[in-house]
């Protein structure tokens, strides 16, 4: 054998060695945790053969407490990009089995080497994280590493989609770029997310709690809100993201894909004609409205477990990627809070950011009452809500379907916060508040003068809402556009936006505004 083979046969050697990851024995616990490998995550996300992978031969330079002495394949995690369903995405997998992922300073040069080469493309950027955290070994280093994730995590923010999905353990400063990133998958019973696990929690409160139940998938799925999808494994995860990234478009300089379909534009949902109940207050799942609309009745939901008070997630109308901001009657009548507000105002401004065209329906009574509320800051964070719509200038439509009351009214996306189209079904009710509050204020002196005080608030109640329980008033001041038959929303929506697809606004010039926080 020549010198050039032997130089071919030691690359293959030396590919073939990394590729063990952290050995074989390491390989059969991951898997006996029910975890793919870091490469086998790899090759079930991209496209078979498209992944290009960076910086296989790095090696960190540590040298103190004996890790001089230890080998770790590809420092612990495998950059690089392919296609997803034929589009260029980046990504990295942190592999557990070489040194449990742990992030040192040249694990960390990898991945932003791959975050600035997707910027720099304008391509998505995917992180799978599983990672044992900082390498404690490598002190300030590791922990420079993540700030200079952290960084790009931000700078990157609104100008490619970000995605992580977590599925080890990701433990102090490691949650912070998951955080920073647009969407966070964990796969329950295998992902982890704290700042302080639960033996630090012991020593210093002297709490006990499980590692599942401080942060595991459901916990920040439906508590925390955190994270905005729960997994049931490795492969349905990474069959989510992909469904998720089919909704984006590559960067914020380009429209969202267009998906053909042959759910017709004119399609009536007469179904729609029935579903409000005859009882005000009776409810209904806003889920049915939404997916009664949608191409093919296909709907993502974003923060199922959420806040879910308040429904978000995406559909596409004729096959333009739309989001959708909708309230829930069937949770706390539908009223807004808190949590409501923050998961409503971040799936906005991620629409906008990327040119998604939105969607509101609105069935609000109101914002929920309470002390809790007031001392959780309503105010703040119900101002966040008018701000973002305010913000936005992707074509937004907004649809009343029933209640519509007050300072909810306007954080809803009214025409006044910057509705191009505002629509409402003939059971739509614009008021400032509901009958028997209204009642209480206006006709306060004569229901205690009443020789009937009961039949007497009865009696205004039903004359207020006679009088003003209907979409009519608004639309004839202009507020509403068009009070539609219900079975008519699909094609009087997809007709709407078309009319809009080639809306332009520009905003003041500005560094950038102040959001309540």
């Amino acid at each position: 054998m020549g010198r050039v083979a032997d130089k071919l046969k030691e690359l293959r050697e030396r590919e073939a060695k990394i590729k063990e990851m952290g050995g074989a024995k390491a390989v059969a616990q991951q898997r006996e945790r029910g975890k793919l490998t870091a490469r086998e995550r790899i090759d079930l996300f991209f496209d078979p053969g498209s992944f290009r992978e960076l910086d296989m031969f790095v090696k960190h330079r540590g040298t103190l407490f004996g890790i001089d002495k230890v080998e770790i394949a590809a420092d612990g995690v495998v950059t690089g990009y392919g296609t997803v369903n034929g589009r260029q995405v980046f990504a990295f997998a942190q592999d557990f089995t070489a040194r449990a992922g742990s992030l040192g300073e040249m694990h960390a040069k990898k991945i932003c080497k791959v975050m600035d080469l997707a910027l720099r493309a304008g391509k998505p950027f995917v992180g799978f994280n599983d990672s044992g955290g900082a390498r404690i070994q490598e002190g300030v280093d590791s922990l420079s590493g993540y700030g200079q994730i952290f960084y790009r995590n931000a700078i990157s923010s609104g100008v490619i989609p970000q995605i992580s999905a977590i599925m080890g353990p990701c433990a102090g400063g490691a949650v912070y770029s998951p955080a920073m990133t647009d969407y966070i998958y964990m796969v329950k019973n295998t992902g982890l997310m704290f700042i302080t696990g639960p033996d630090v929690i012991k020593s210093v409160l002297g709490e006990i709690i499980t590692q599942e139940e401080l942060g595991g998938a459901m916990t920040h799925n439906s508590k925390s809100g955190v994270a905005h999808f729960a997994c049931e494994s490795d492969a349905d995860c990474i069959e989510q993201i992909k469904v998720l990234l089919s909704f984006f478009p590559d960067n914020n300089m380009e429209d969202p894909p267009i998906k053909p379909t042959n759910d017709s534009p004119v399609r009536m949902c007469p179904e729609l004609d029935t579903i409000i109940p005859e009882n005000p207050m009776g409810a209904y799942d806003m889920r049915d409205v939404i997916r009664a609309i949608a191409d093919d009745g296909d709907f993502v939901e974003v923060h199922q477990y959420y806040a879910m008070n308040i429904v978000v997630g995406f559909v596409r109308l004729n096959g333009k990627p739309t989001g959708i901001i909708a309230n829930q009657p069937k949770v706390l009548a539908g009223c807004l809070d808190v949590d409501s507000s923050d998961k409503a105002t971040r799936f906005i401004r991620f629409c906008d950011a990327f040119n998604i065209q939105m969607l509101t329906i609105a069935d609000v009574p109101g914002y929920l009452p309470g002390r809790q509320q007031e001392w959780g800051g309503i105010i703040r964070h119900g101002a966040k809500l008018l701000w973002c719509y305010s913000e936005a200038t992707v074509p937004k439509i907004t649809l009343i379907t029933r209640k519509d009351y007050g300072g909810s009214y306007l954080a809803m996306c009214s025409k006044d916060l910057g509705a191009d189209i505002a629509l409402a079904w003939p059971t739509a009710e614009i008021a400032v508040m509901g009958a028997e509050g209204a009642a209480n204020v206006i006709f306060r002196k004569e229901i205690s003068s009443a020789e009937d005080p009961v039949a007497k608030r009865q009696e205004v109640i039903d004359n207020y809402r006679n009088a003003l329980y209907n979409p009519y008033i608004a639309a004839s001041r202009g507020y509403i556009d068009g009070v539609i038959m219900p079975s008519e929303s699909r094609a009087r929506l997809i007709e709407a936006f078309d009319v809009l697809a080639s809306k332009r606004q520009a905003l003041p010039p500005k560094k950038h505004g102040n959001i309540p926080m």
